[in-house]
């Protein structure tokens, strides 16, 4: 269980792009064996700020902590760090033995203490058998489960994972979930970013959303459904054609449905009552020659929970 000694403060993180503000004044703490996922999308500031941690990013304003230190100018507070990045960061050339030996020694480990923390990281990711198989060779998610083995082999106090199971098939995913799970629960803190909102909610202790480079709301998944839907429901209207001028896009505003950008026929809002409202908001959209081709309410969730909070789908 996480401990009072936070491993990471982040403080009124600000950071600009020229006129985009990046971060705007974002603020979270994590401590020992904790995982905190943070979800948003593409451009919401997970990437700058992931950067930031790392040192990588200078900020405008604010500070960065890990373990009391800044990792922009202590290597001492980036040897605290691990880090897996999205894309697979890997020798294709070179066995997972092999590339777990050089990372390790590269994250400062002794050539014997790499060597033998790679053959036991194999075990723990049930590759033992693949030890001396190329990297090239291997599925998806067994280079996956290499890429995070790599990022802990020097134990650090605080793992960033960026999409760790992206493009990998359900029973990968599930040995993977059950390695953050043990990392947890050796009391390391992780950082996890995602557009995954089942995966968020399964496996983090809290949940972050941030948007425009501010973090929107936090809490564990239970305090996010209180705090922004409380008793209300979801609803997700399929209509049967997409909605067009002003009067019937007002019917939309008037409903609080929004659409769905990669799907404009797709519709999300929140109803306060049952399906009895829900039913009613439908015959609002075909009094608006908008006929409901589906209409359907689900029980809240960090879905709702995103999209009251951004008004948005997180659609990529």
């Amino acid at each position: 269980m996480p401990t009072d000694t936070p491993v990471l403060v982040v403080e009124n993180a600000r950071r600009a792009f020229g006129p985009r503000q990046a971060l705007a004044g974002v603020g979270l703490v994590l401590r020992p064996g904790e995982i905190y996922a943070l979800v948003g999308r593409n451009g919401a500031g997970k990437t700058t700020l992931i950067r930031a941690i790392c040192g990588r990013v200078r900020l405008d304003a604010g500070s960065v902590r890990l373990g009391g230190a800044d990792p922009a100018v202590d290597p001492g507070a980036r040897r605290r760090l691990g880090l897996v990045p999205q894309e697979i960061a890997l020798y294709p050339d070179l066995t997972a033995l092999e590339n777990l030996e050089i990372l390790g020694q590269l994250a400062g480990l002794s050539a014997a203490d790499a060597r033998r923390r790679s053959r036991e990281a194999l075990d723990w990711i049930g590759l033992a058998d693949r030890a001396t198989s190329r990297v090239s060779t291997l599925s998806g998610g067994m280079r996956r489960r290499v890429n995070i083995a790599a990022g802990v082999l020097h134990e650090p106090a605080l793992l960033l994972l960026d999409e760790p199971t992206v493009g990998v098939d359900p029973q990968a995913r599930e040995r993977i979930h059950e390695m953050l799970a043990s990392l947890r629960a050796r009391g390391m803190a992780i950082l996890l970013t995602t557009h995954d909102l089942d995966q968020a909610a399964l496996l983090a202790d809290r949940i972050g959303i941030i948007d425009d480079g501010v973090l929107r709301a936090e809490g564990t998944l239970s305090q996010l459904i209180a705090t922004t839907l409380g008793h209300a429901r979801e609803i997700v209207v399929r209509l049967a054609v997409p909605p067009s001028g002003e009067a019937q896009c007002a019917v939309l505003q008037q409903l609080g449905l929004v659409q769905d950008p990669a799907d404009p026929v797709r519709l999300t809002g929140v109803v306060a009552g049952d399906m009895a409202e829900a039913l009613a908001a439908g015959r609002r959209l075909a009094e608006a020659g908008l006929s409901a081709a589906e209409l359907s309410v689900r029980e809240p969730s960090l879905y709702g929970v995103y999209f009251q909070v951004t008004g948005k789908e997180l659609v990529e």
